[in-house]
């Protein structure tokens, strides 16, 4: 079983002169999710090479079990500064896709025509296609094969406005996830701020925040029967 993990190559946080990219922990919990469970995982964005770190994830307070398991694996770390470009990926390899948040990706993978394409091909074939956190920002372009939003009448969660607003990135953002779900149809579900929340409609798997990174990922097994 092979699953492939996309994370973002967007290191600007808007027009704040400050750093984004990826969160830590919503990367190494599912990393140590799907390995456990015998998963090969090959790890993707769009430029390919180190993908940038969300510095606030690598503060103390962000650290979790998977992130301390993560900075004692040479494996694991090999494979995050590895990562290869999107364009080299062929996607009849892989049994489903994940996504990883973290605000960069509303920057690149949200319109990044390659991740959309991916996307659409996941779904179409019948194969799980799961997000969390900001990650979910990710399927706001992606259709189903009748030219319908993807998320369309399907129960969906993600970062929720009322958290982007509790970390001060309201009007930094190029959009606001759940605004962005809920606009093309998706029944946006949540659960309070931080807390674990993940949603699984049909092959279609969703993360609310950090916090429900290992819990998204668990659901993208269940799915492919692991």
């Amino acid at each position: 079983m092979k699953i492939l993990m996309v994370l973002t190559s967007h290191d600007k946080l808007g027009n704040t002169g400050k750093k984004t990219g990826f969160w830590l922990e919503e990367f190494a919990a599912p990393w140590y999710v799907f390995h456990d469970a015998g998963v090969e995982v090959t790890v993707a964005s769009p430029k390919g090479g180190q993908p940038p770190l969300d510095p606030k994830s690598d503060e103390p307070d962000a650290q979790t079990e998977a992130t301390d398991r993560f900075r004692k694996d040479k494996t694991a770390q090999d494979a995050l500064a590895n990562t290869l470009k999107l364009e080299d990926i062929n996607a009849d390899d892989y049994d489903a896709i994940f996504f990883p948040g973290g605000h960069g990706p509303l920057w690149d993978l949200a319109d990044h025509p390659v991740s959309i394409a991916l996307i659409e091909h996941y779904w179409a074939s019948g194969k799980p296609v799961a997000a969390v956190c900001h990650a979910p920002g990710v399927l706001r372009y992606a259709k189903k094969p009748d030219g319908s939003p993807l998320v369309e009448g399907k129960r969906v969660t993600g970062f929720t406005n009322s958290e982007e607003e509790a970390v001060g990135l309201t009007n930094v953002v190029p959009f606001l996830v759940e605004d962005a779900l809920k606009e093309k149809g998706g029944q946006f579900e949540r659960t309070g701020d931080w807390g674990e929340y993940a949603v699984t409609d049909g092959h279609l798997v969703t993360g609310q925040n950090p916090a429900s990174s290992a819990a998204t990922a668990q659901e993208l097994l269940k799915l492919l029967d692991l």
